[in-house]
């Protein structure tokens, strides 16, 4: 379950009816000796991938230039193109520990879950924990039902970063996913307290609250990103959902759907 695999692909996406994300401008940071730059917006996205594209064609073995354009790729859910990217980097620059997180990432986009798992263990190292990397195996195991193993990489992940609302966040979707809904909404409580909380994490709490039947709590806190038209519209669809059979199946289903923006 996620976010943000990255930071962090979470079942929020699927709460959207068409809601936008505010334009805003483009950031850039810095992992290691690379140029990381990052949108909030398909716009900036965009931007992105063309700036990096002509680099990497280029050089396709350039880290950099793949990180970059296979991260603009993969939020344009071009998902089979950013593995293609990453991927070709990755065999080239087998050591490369932040290409290998975002190979990982794209594998686990593309439902390619025991790949992703061999993949991020190469991503950093025991004596160099990264959080987000943890975050990411936890999700993928989520992803193929093994919900206990994946708490305990999230705890891990909590230790090195107490408080990150992306981390607590999928905590509370792994229990949701595990037909835990009281102990999901404290953790998503826990998330929707912080100060750095996104519509993601504000959207996965309205999931939860709708799973319990809580439905205009649910859509309270959906109004607070989505339209009230698009809130009623999502509570309309979740309520569909839950008449129906098979409900944590297809609550999986939907959140292997919303991976990749971690």
């Amino acid at each position: 379950m996620r976010r943000a695999i990255l930071a962090g692909v979470t079942l929020a996406a699927l709460a959207l009816s068409g809601c936008k994300s505010p334009i805003s401008p483009l950031t850039t940071g810095s992992i290691g000796s690379n140029r990381v730059e990052a949108a909030q917006d398909s716009q900036g996205w965009r931007a992105i991938a063309a700036r990096w594209r002509p680099i990497y064609e280029a050089t396709p073995t350039d880290a950099t230039a793949a990180i970059n354009y296979g991260r603009a790729l993969r939020a344009l859910d071009q998902k089979s193109q950013a593995l293609a990217v990453l991927q070709t980097a990755a065999i080239k620059n087998p050591r490369h520990m932040q290409l290998l997180g975002e190979y990982g990432r794209a594998l686990a986009d593309n439902g390619r879950f025991d790949e992703a798992l061999d993949v991020f263990p190469r991503a950093h190292t025991p004596d160099r924990p990264d959080w987000r990397i943890l975050a990411a195996q936890g999700a993928v195991l989520d992803q193929l039902g093994r919900g206990p193993e994946a708490i305990k990489y999230y705890n891990t992940a909590l230790k090195m970063a107490p408080g990150e609302p992306s981390i607590l966040s999928n905590m509370g979707l792994s229990y949701a996913l595990q037909s835990d809904l009281t102990t999901a909404e404290t953790y998503l409580r826990q998330a929707y307290a912080s100060p750095k909380a996104d519509m993601r994490v504000r959207l996965n709490l309205a999931l939860v609250l709708a799973l319990q039947g809580r439905f205009p709590d649910a859509e309270t806190i959906a109004r607070q990103d989505l339209s009230k038209q698009q809130a009623a519209q999502n509570t309309a669809t979740l309520r569909q959902m839950l008449a129906q059979s098979n409900n944590w199946q297809k609550l999986r289903q939907m959140d292997g759907k919303a991976q990749g923006r971690g």
